[in-house]
């Protein structure tokens, strides 16, 4: 008797949007660097000035992902257009204390939140007289928990409303087929009222992720922690990480904390290349900015794959969990309808093995049908049949 074939476990699918033009947006309360932050990463001219509700109107912009295999696969085909990866970011305006009943800036802010798929959630860390704290005395842990009560709360606004709407239909109505997802309010009630955690916190069925999804509440969406501190406290990595770490920890478990400098970062991107390189070695650290880039794009569950050649190298943003026709289908409609079969060459194959002939000599040049899920930076070479014969991708 031939064994059992073990069991796959449940493939739920992503809480979020689905698409790939996703978005970061950095919160915080006023006056603690966020539009400062926003023109150091995206090289724009945002407003920053020293008074609360400086931005008041979102603030985006694109910036484009780093990435050393991008750059590799550049200087080997020295292509006529290079196609990077973006990040769409967002600088919202100050949250204050209040936000979720209308104070302050109230519920524009919090739908400037809503329309963000991932949050940068920046505190301040760092003294400054010339910079006024909202909230008087510099405490970012104090500012993290009034930002993450602000969002509960008007996520427990949201529901109540649509709870109401739903046991009309359900208690009154009679409507059975509305069930499972009344039954999934009242536990989003329970997450939100009675543990008054955030729902990323929960654990969640793929039907419930299907209603999260529908409703997309604020405290769903993943979070990155930044700290902003002075030039001084980001070199020596003391003041106020640890303690930040032990409440990151308590109150969002797994969720990143990534220490950076606005005052350096700015000071860093007035220096000339050489001046630059010599300053960070002579102090012994490196630029956030790359690690704030390269988390805030994997936060939002994005990866993608290369096409590469002499004409063009291109990094192509798709969702974790794409199959093979579906990435096909970013380049264009025509190679996910008539899609034969994706040619795949791992990144670190075809760097070890040094070009496409070797890798396909080591044996390691594979041929993937409908169900192949992409990988992070894989190298894919499509066949699709365009209705008149076989086509391809010739990409590379």
């Amino acid at each position: 008797m031939a064994p059992k074939k073990p069991e796959e476990p449940e493939r739920k699918p992503l809480i979020g949007r689905v698409g790939t033009n996703l978005k970061v947006g950095i919160v915080g309360l006023p006056n603690v660097g966020k539009s400062t932050f926003f023109n150091i990463l995206t090289k724009s001219q945002a407003a920053a000035e020293n008074f609360p509700f400086c931005t008041i109107d979102p603030n985006e912009s694109r910036v484009p992902v780093p990435d050393v295999r991008f750059d590799y696969l550049c200087e080997y085909y020295k292509p006529a257009s290079k196609v990077p990866a973006f990040l769409n970011v967002v600088d919202i305006a100050g949250l204050v204390k209040g936000a979720s009943e209308g104070q302050g800036l109230g519920n524009a802010f919090l739908s400037h939140i809503k329309a963000c798929d991932a949050l940068l959630h920046m505190c301040r860390a760092f003294e400054d007289g010339d910079v006024t704290h909202i909230e008087g005395e510099v405490d970012p842990i104090r500012d993290l928990e009034i930002i993450s009560e602000e969002l509960r709360l008007k996520d427990q606004e949201f529901l109540l409303t649509n709870l109401e709407k739903l046991e009309r239909v359900v208690g009154r109505g009679g409507d059975k087929k509305m069930k499972p997802e009344y039954d999934c309010l009242l536990k989003i009630k329970h997450v939100l009222f009675e543990d008054k955690h955030h729902l990323r916190f929960a654990d969640w069925s793929a039907t419930e992720i299907e209603i999260l999804n529908k409703y997309m509440f604020i405290t769903v969406k993943p979070a990155l922690y930044l700290v902003n501190l002075s030039e001084k406290d980001y070199i020596r990595k003391k003041k106020w990480l640890p303690k930040l770490k032990e409440w990151i920890d308590k109150n969002d478990p797994g969720a990143m904390i990534i220490p950076f400098s606005g005052v350096l970062e700015n000071k860093l991107s007035e220096m000339d290349e050489a001046e630059r390189k010599a300053f960070l070695e002579e102090n012994k650290i490196t630029s956030a900015l790359e690690k704030i880039i390269v988390q805030g794009y994997k936060a939002l569950q994005l990866q993608y794959f290369f096409t590469s050649g002499p004409d063009e190298v291109k990094a192509w943003t798709i969702q974790k969990g794409t199959k093979a026709p579906q990435a096909a289908g970013k380049i264009h409609t025509d190679f996910e309808k008539g899609f034969i079969m994706a040619e795949v060459m791992k990144f670190d194959d075809f760097k070890e093995e040094g070009s496409e002939s070797a890798v396909k000599a080591a044996g390691k040049y594979r041929q993937q049908g409908r169900n192949y899920i992409v990988d992070d930076g894989d190298i894919i070479f499509f066949k699709f049949n365009a209705g008149a014969g076989l086509k391809e991708t010739k990409k590379k």
